[in-house]
C-alpha cells in the first residue's frame, strides 16, 4: 500500500510526503483531464481526415497506441531478457 511506506528521519519532509497534498494532485490532475476532454467539444476543428471528426479522437488514439507500446514492450523483453547472472559469466 502506498500509506505503508515509512519515512527515513534523516530526509526532509517534502510536500508530496503528505497523503493530503497526493490526493490533490490527482484531484487536480483529474480535474484537468475532464476539462480538457470538455473543450474538445467546444472549438473548431479542421480535421485533414474525417475520422479526425470523432470527439476526443486524439486521446483515444494515443491511448491506444500507448497499450500498444506496452505490450510491444512485454514481447520485447522476453526475447531480449538476460538471465540476472549473465555479466558475472
Amino acid at each position: 500500500m502506498a500509506g505503508d511506506h515509512k519515512h527515513d528521519p534523516s530526509e526532509p519532509i517534502t510536500w508530496l510526503d503528505k497523503p493530503g497534498n497526493v490526493k490533490k494532485l490527482l484531484w487536480v490532475l483529474y480535474a484537468l483531464c475532464a476539462l480538457i476532454l470538455a473543450l474538445d467539444f467546444v472549438y473548431e476543428k479542421h480535421p485533414y481526415f474525417e475520422v479526425e471528426n470523432i470527439p476526443n479522437f486524439w486521446g483515444f488514439w494515443g491511448f491506444l497506441c500507448f497499450v500498444f507500446i506496452v505490450f510491444v514492450g512485454k514481447g520485447l523483453r522476453k526475447l531480449v531478457m538476460r538471465d540476472e547472472d549473465y555479466y558475472d559469466r
